[in-house]
């Protein structure tokens, strides 16, 4: 190291699933062996562990009183860490989203002058999303996104070198060019920009990390300046076991656990109007995708989605639901890896539906109030949010979404919409486009 005794860990973060039971959840591990070794962990109670252990003892430890348990935005942390300062509570500081943390709950300062700061020692090795105790296993893995993944080496910075509140949103706090920063000898910067090597050093050091389990489809446009859409694993409605929602909450997995288990599930973004579109991979099993009314409740009332008041949608047998009213045989029933587009206008009060790029009944989603080949009329009035459910409650429904941020499944053509954001396998329709904050704010919400 540069310098043990200062170091900065700063990083973005958008969870996915929240774990549950004894586990935890890794964000950082620095691993020299079980009693050396430091790290910043999400806990099966959603809050926050942070500990530096030097010969078995703890040298600082924050346990911070707050969960971290939205799903659905970005968070920004900082661990800034400087053991000359005179002052115990300067030594340790953890910022959150640019706001620095006061109360941390039982907390131990490290003393003066500690150089016993195993994350930043020589023969450390560091472990991002995983426990480096035990790199084969799945029990602390962390299941996010992350982005912008500073170590700094040698000196402790502020959140306020890492990111700034935006000048046209000013509670918003956005990330910030951070190439001028001194990196030090064991420092490094993650900027995830190569998918053919997402654990390249950019800070000038060539402290490359290693990729384990990662490959291209991993990197995401789903980013602290433009959040994308994903499935909500918080907003399950079902009366049987839940389904699996990974890959970024855009792999869904229904159990096939029974009667009634439906496993219906909405997404992060309602929106009330504008013109949407996403797509969704077809795998296994009965499956319905549409939109739902995001003020109701409860999502349905007779344990079957397709059939309830506020639902429109699509079926794989080919019919379709207009506000729970089905109608049977409206177009070929899929196939297997079929990948359907759902183009939703809600400022004409339309929607339709592409299978491999074409739209049924001969659907035109350019037409306006005309509507020509829309599968049904929206209610006005309504906030509409992306949902999917299980249609056939004795099997398993598997179904890949890709709202564009971060796709399920692997996009071989490469389709943005007209503003140049997602990542969509067929063209998006003209004036239509992904539900990311960026579009939220042009064109409706």
């Amino acid at each position: 190291p540069t310098n043990a005794q200062k170091y900065t860990y700063s990083f973005w973060i958008k969870r996915c699933a929240l774990i549950d039971g004894s586990s935890e959840a890794f964000l950082l591990d620095g691993y020299a062996d079980a009693s050396n070794r430091a790290k910043i962990a999400f806990r099966s109670d959603k809050l926050f562990e942070i500990w530096n252990k030097d010969a078995g003892s703890n040298t600082f430890a924050l346990n911070p009183p707050r969960a971290f348990s939205d799903v659905s935005g970005w968070y920004h942390i900082v661990l800034s860490v400087d053991t000359t300062q005179a002052t115990d509570t300067n030594r340790v500081k953890l910022y959150v989203n640019g706001v620095q943390e006061t109360s941390l709950g039982s907390t131990t300062y490290p003393s003066q002058n500690d150089a016993n700061n195993t994350i930043n020692e020589s023969g450390t090795t560091f472990s991002i999303m995983a426990y480096g105790g035990n790199a084969g296993s799945d029990d602390y893995r962390l299941d996010s996104y992350m982005s912008e993944i500073c170590f700094i080496d040698g000196t402790q910075y502020a959140a306020s070198d890492f990111g700034e509140f935006s000048e046209d949103s000013p509670t918003i706090w956005m990330p910030k060019d951070v190439s001028g920063l001194t990196f030090g000898d064991n420092g490094f910067y993650l900027d995830f920009e190569d998918s053919a090597d997402l654990g390249a050093d950019a800070s000038g050091n060539s402290n490359d990390l290693t990729e384990n389990n990662l490959d291209a489809t991993d990197q995401a446009t789903d980013t602290p300046t433009n959040n994308f859409c994903t499935i909500n694993p918080l907003d399950l409605a079902i009366t049987g076991t839940a389904p699996t929602i990974s890959q970024g909450n855009c792999l869904y997995t229904s159990s096939g656990a029974g009667a009634g288990s439906n496993n219906a599930i909405r997404s992060t973004i309602a929106v009330s109007n504008g013109k949407w579109y996403w797509e969704s991979k077809w795998i296994q099993n009965a499956t319905v995708w549409g939109m739902q009314n995001a003020d109701a409740e409860p999502r349905w009332t007779d344990g079957y989605l397709f059939t309830t008041t506020g639902t429109w949608g699509i079926h794989t047998d080919g019919s379709k639901t207009v506000n729970g009213t089905q109608t049977s045989s409206v177009f070929t029933a899929l196939s297997t890896n079929d990948i359907v587009g759902l183009a939703f206008d809600l400022d004409n009060g339309k929607f339709y539906m592409s299978v491999n790029g074409t739209f049924v009944t001969s659907g035109d989603p350019t037409s306006g109030a005309t509507g020509t080949g829309s599968l049904g009329d929206l209610t006005s009035g309504l906030s509409y949010m992306p949902v999917i459910c299980n249609a056939n409650y004795d099997s398993a429904s598997i179904a890949k979404m890709n709202f564009g941020g971060s796709p399920a499944f692997t996009v071989s053509s490469g389709n943005a919409d007209g503003d140049g954001y997602g990542n969509f396998e067929y063209a998006v329709p003209s004036g239509y486009y992904a539900l990311c904050t960026k579009n939220l704010g042009a064109y409706g919400g």
